[in-house]
């Protein structure tokens, strides 16, 4: 019994270990690409924003740039693109034309402008988004950009409006008839930062069961960058599988010490021995 305990315990270290280096391999190659994405983006901002431009000033610049800006490339298989990759959606004419990816083009390039921002989903009666705008904190006040359509949205005397505004029929009407071809079951009536909806089986009312822990779940961590760049997500998921890896290590660890009583090498007094030998200046007979 005791022999196939240790054969056991063997496997899931053995098992436990691997996928800790994979998940610190992962981790690694997360931060190089992340690294790589924010030097790009701020050589990008850097050339499209000036820094000295107050808040509003620079949300104007990247909604003109969106309009009027230089040249992009039309793919001819758009289908095919990273549509969460910011380079993709900064530089190709289609990404720009929807509303989802050039949300997320705008929000890149507004971060990386030093501005915050956070993406809004407006949700239909069956709670599937039908369209995707942004949030600018502007003078403490959370204001609505729609970078599809490349405005922020004012009332009659051109104050900028949130989303509370918006739910307004008459300031909404106010805000979306000078536009043109705006669509006005592009309401604020129903609206979210993250659509758990997505996930399978409806999320599992993961929903209702944050709502109900912390009301105010949304509002509390930037979710949009997660969603909105590969490589963020990645390296969050990394980050979450070296966690995980760690933790069961130094359960199975513990286990190993305090209950089979199973001697084991320990990593510590490996590299305490790795150190000792590289240090230690080699005795001569």
């Amino acid at each position: 019994m005791a022999s196939s305990n240790h054969r056991l315990f063997r496997t899931a270290w053995l098992s436990v270990n691997l996928l800790l280096v994979f998940s610190l391999m992962s981790l690694l190659y997360a931060c190089a690409w992340e690294h790589s994405v924010r030097r790009y983006l701020d050589g990008f901002s850097d050339a499209v924003v000036p820094d000295a431009a107050s808040p509003e000033h620079k949300v104007e610049i990247i909604l003109n740039w969106m309009r009027t800006g230089s040249p992009r490339a039309i793919a001819l298989h758009p289908e095919e693109l990273s549509l969460r990759d910011p380079e993709t959606t900064l530089n190709y004419q289609q990404p720009l034309n929807v509303c989802g990816t050039a949300t997320n083009a705008f929000l890149n390039l507004a971060r990386s402008s030093d501005l915050r921002v956070r993406r809004l989903l407006l949700l239909g009666p069956d709670r599937r988004a039908k369209h995707v705008v942004a949030e600018v904190l502007v003078e403490g006040r959370w204001i609505v950009v729609d970078p599809s359509y490349r405005v922020l949205l004012r009332d009659a005397q051109g104050k900028l409006l949130t989303r509370k505004d918006l739910q307004d029929a008459s300031i909404f009407a106010q805000a979306t008839s000078t536009i043109p071809n705006y669509r006005p079951e592009y309401n604020y009536e129903r609206f979210a930062h993250v659509r758990l909806a997505r996930l399978p089986l409806d999320g599992l009312g993961l929903r209702r069961l944050l709502d109900w822990v912390m009301p105010e779940w949304e509002e509390m961590a930037d979710w949009s960058l997660i969603l909105e760049r590969e490589s963020f997500a990645m390296l969050v998921l990394s980050a979450c599988l070296a966690s995980f890896s760690l933790l069961l290590r130094f359960v199975l660890a513990w286990y190993a010490d305090r209950r089979l009583h199973f001697s084991r090498s320990h990593l510590r007094e490996k590299l305490f021995r790795a150190g000792a030998v590289l240090l230690t200046s080699p005795e001569l007979k």
